[in-house]
């Protein structure tokens, strides 16, 4: 994710983004739990219902799987997949300071399974690959970012052959995925359409 450079002073910067909310853990280890989110622009974690439905979709697909929040944000979508049994969850953010409160709520849910990276995605994407069994894919929108996130996830072999992805996109977008991506499940909620693949090795 691209962000703008700031002129004002670090003082200022640090004072731009206060813990305003909070996450409620839907389901599993830390059920009802809840953890501070950032109120900072552009941050747009991903609502209870349509988390639901989705942890509803993947069932006990989870457990004991690796996961990759590819655009962690708010680690909504992580760590409720640590709660639900995945063993080791990569949390990948490019803001430095959401990304630190990604990991103050891990170690105040004091758990162990969750990395985070402080990278743009498509860096994270070019270094050498390890097999993730789920993928979060839940980008900015209106950036053009999950075309080009799809086909670097499939080309650059980050996916175990039947790996599921999470996409969660702009209502009016049809995303282009690879061919052998089917489509699981899908469901829509106010301005975003979410979606689950299942991969089909080739």
């Amino acid at each position: 994710m691209t962000r703008n450079r700031s002129t004002r002073p670090p003082s200022s910067r640090r004072s731009a983004a206060k813990p305003l909310g909070k996450l409620r853990i839907i389901g599993g280890d830390f059920r009802r739990r809840q953890l501070p989110v950032l109120d900072k622009p552009g941050l747009r974690p991903t609502p209870d219902r349509v988390r639901e439905t989705l942890f509803n979709w993947l069932g006990q697909a989870l457990y004991g799987k690796k996961v990759l929040d590819l655009f962690a944000g708010t680690g909504a979508l992580g760590i409720e997949a640590i709660s639900r049994g995945a063993a080791q969850v990569t949390f990948v953010e490019s803001d430095r300071q959401v990304a630190a409160h990604v990991t103050r709520n891990l170690e105040t849910l004091k758990t162990h399974q969750g990395d985070v990276v402080v990278r743009d995605a498509q860096a994270f994407l070019m270094q050498p690959a390890q097999y993730f069994d789920i993928v979060f894919l839940d980008p900015p929108f209106y950036q053009g970012w999950v075309a080009e996130c799809c086909a670097t996830l499939e080309a650059g072999h980050w996916l175990a052959p039947e790996a599921m992805v999470y996409l969660e996109t702009e209502r009016d977008l049809t995303p282009d995925v690879p061919t052998h991506w089917v489509l699981h499940r899908e469901t829509q909620a106010g301005e975003s359409t979410a979606r689950l693949y299942q991969r089909r090795a080739p």
